[in-house]
Formats: structure tokens, sequence, C-alpha cells
């Protein structure tokens, strides 16, 4: 890849999203970072990105909606969303919206630039899984089910164990331990 390709991450995580913005210019890339759709649309405007990855849920404006501004603003970008909290109806709507893929986290640079070689070489998305792996396990689902509700409670360990029909230290026991890949 050459030094002309730009990158944009929109990601709400700020260390997940410096630490993408850094693999991603060791890789000869450069690579703009932005926290909120509005940030984020400022450097595509400056940038013009070759491939913006944007995270599906963040604070006020969501994910779906900077792809679809993103596609409004310019048909020849690659988007590819990333979102912990994968499932069939979001990575259609993201794909309806103007998602050219859609990969669940956790998702490195090298995964990512995996999957838009593939689509800049014309060999997905239609052979590129929609979620990025196959089947994600049973714990995994389950692992993703707590973070949702966990971040619905803003983080209230005690609302979500009652939610969840779990006694405070179980639930904790399962936040120490990390994500299952699938």
């Amino acid at each position: 890849m050459d030094n002309e390709q730009a990158a944009l991450i929109v990601d709400d995580d700020e260390v997940f999203r410096n630490r993408l913005c850094r693999a991603f210019a060791s890789r000869g890339w450069q690579a703009e970072a932005a926290a909120n759709s509005a940030a984020a649309l400022r450097l595509a405007e400056s940038l013009s990105p070759d491939l913006a990855v944007v995270d599906l849920r963040l604070p006020s404006i969501g994910g779906l909606e900077i792809v679809r501004d993103l596609r409004r603003m310019d048909e020849t970008i690659c988007i590819i969303m990333l979102t912990g909290y994968g499932s069939i109806p979001t990575a259609l709507s993201a794909i309806k919206l103007g998602a050219n893929h859609y990969l669940s986290k956790p998702a490195d640079a090298d995964q990512i630039l995996a999957c838009y070689q593939k689509l800049m070489d014309g060999t997905g998305p239609e052979n590129l899984p929609v979620t990025g792996s196959d089947t994600p396990s049973l714990a995994r689902v389950e692992w993703e089910h707590i973070q949702r509700v966990l971040a619905d409670c803003a983080g209230n360990i005690s609302q979500a164990a009652k939610l969840l029909g779990l006694h405070r230290r179980s639930l904790q026991r399962k936040l120490s331990k990390y994500p299952p890949r699938t």
C-alpha cells in the first residue's frame, strides 16, 4: 500500500481509536481519528479518506448515521463498520446505508486491512462473512449481551446483574474474563 492512502477511524473508545490509528500509521497509512459524528464529517471533508472505519455505537449520532452521511459525501470511500454488538439486522442496516462491510470487535488493523484489500480486489463482500467470522460461539453471544446490558445501565454492575438475573459477584467474575474470540 502506498503512502497516499488515508483512513478515518471513528470510535468513542479513546484507547482503541488511538491504537488503531497508530497501527494504520505504522502500515504506511495517513490515519486520522474522530470520537463523534461532527469531528468525523469535518475530517472526512478535509482528508478525503480511502477507508473509513466506523463504530456502530457512538454518543449522540450513531455510526449508522455517520455511514449514511459519509456515503452521501463520497461514493468512492470504502466504509467498514465495527461493533461489539453484532447482529444480522444491524449488519443489514449498515449495508443498506452504504457500508461496504461489517466486522465484529475485537478487530485489529490487519483484519480491517485484509477486509479492505478483498473489497478493493473485488473478492468481497459476498465472499466475506457478515460478522467477520463464522457463527459466534454461545460464550461470545453471552459476553456481547452482558456488555450491551451493562452499557444500557451506564456501567452500574448491580443494576445490570439484576436485569440479567445474576448475582452481582457472578457478573463481576464474567466481566473480569477476556471476551471470547468466536
